[in-house]
């Protein structure tokens, strides 16, 4: 559904987005993950034909966004990181707006606002003006008047940022919905664990580059080093008395110590014979499969510009 070639964009001598290629299958949810600046929202703004590439190409449902923009929009629903609301319109105005924009006509349009305002919750408050919603109803607003076309593909950029746990919640459980229904999805975050719950691939970009594209549970193999075990003692130690030399790391979590090691068969052993030799009992040992937040560390560290 999505396919982007070498894709540049300069922003005078800066390149916020710097060569990317990838590919987005029919009915992924696909994620572009990075830190702020990472060049996500530039990617998004490219695809969906807003400002133009410095080079490369984006073949958006087999058109061209820059050579048929029309053909390619008409499959689209975008919801921005910045609210495009009508403050002074009612719930309800918005979603049918929305609805002319795209041409729909007048009884597709009523229909499919009230469908909208009943999935997100938002049909009791169908008659008030969107500048008095709360930010997470506003959010909710945002993502169905992207809706409001039934597109084939769906450009969401930082859905749930600042959101509440509540509006969070549901917003990603509708986002699965709509991706049971057929939707092609491709979001951006910087929420590791957000992409780690939606995504069906995750693509890493850092100073405008992917750094790495895969499945989360494959991206967590990739990084030997990210395996960790946590241990705690009956006794206080210090931290140091626990540095082996198979463990490149140690962190104090609590009344716990995160070890990370590349070699867990070997730093195991040395932490039972070093309970033994101090007569200080282990009172839990858990070892850890690297999280996302770990290998996104681990791949971005020594990367700067």
């Amino acid at each position: 559904m999505i396919k982007v070639s070498g894709l540049v964009k300069k922003f005078n001598s800066f390149k916020a987005v710097d060569g990317i290629t990838f590919k987005v299958q029919k009915g992924e949810i696909f994620g572009l993950l990075g830190p702020n600046g990472a060049g996500k929202t530039t990617t998004i703004r490219i695809l969906t034909g807003i400002i133009k590439p410095t080079s490369g190409t984006a073949i958006i449902g087999g058109y061209n966004i820059q050579e048929n923009p029309i053909k390619a929009k008409q499959l689209m629903g975008i919801v921005p990181e910045m609210t495009n609301v009508y403050t002074d319109f009612t719930a309800f105005k918005n979603l049918t707006f929305m609805g002319r924009l795209y041409g729909l006509n007048k009884n597709k349009i009523t229909k499919k606002a009230e469908q909208l305002l009943k999935i997100f919750g938002l049909y009791e408050k169908r008659e008030q003006k969107a500048k008095i919603l709360s930010k997470g109803l506003k959010q909710r607003l945002i993502i169905g008047m992207g809706l409001m076309n039934d597109p084939k593909i769906l450009f969401l950029d930082e859905p749930a940022s600042g959101l509440d746990v509540e509006s969070t919640r549901l917003i990603r459980r509708l986002i699965r919905k709509f991706n049971d229904d057929g939707i092609t999805i491709l979001l951006t975050t910087h929420n590791i664990e957000e992409a780690g719950q939606l995504c069906d691939r995750i693509a890493i970009m850092n100073y405008g580059k992917i750094i790495a594209i895969e499945r989360p549970e494959k991206l967590k193999q990739l990084i030997k080093s990210a395996i960790s075990i946590e241990v705690a003692f009956d006794k206080k130690i210090k931290k140091d008395e626990l540095m082996f030399n198979d463990v490149s790391r140690i962190e104090k979590i609590g009344d716990k110590f995160r070890l990370h090691t590349e070699y867990p068969e070997r730093v195991i052993p040395g932490l039972v014979e070093y309970s033994r030799s101090t007569d200080n009992k282990i009172i839990s040992l858990n070892t850890l499969a690297p999280n996302l937040e770990d290998i996104f560390l681990e791949l971005t560290r020594g990367r700067e510009k």
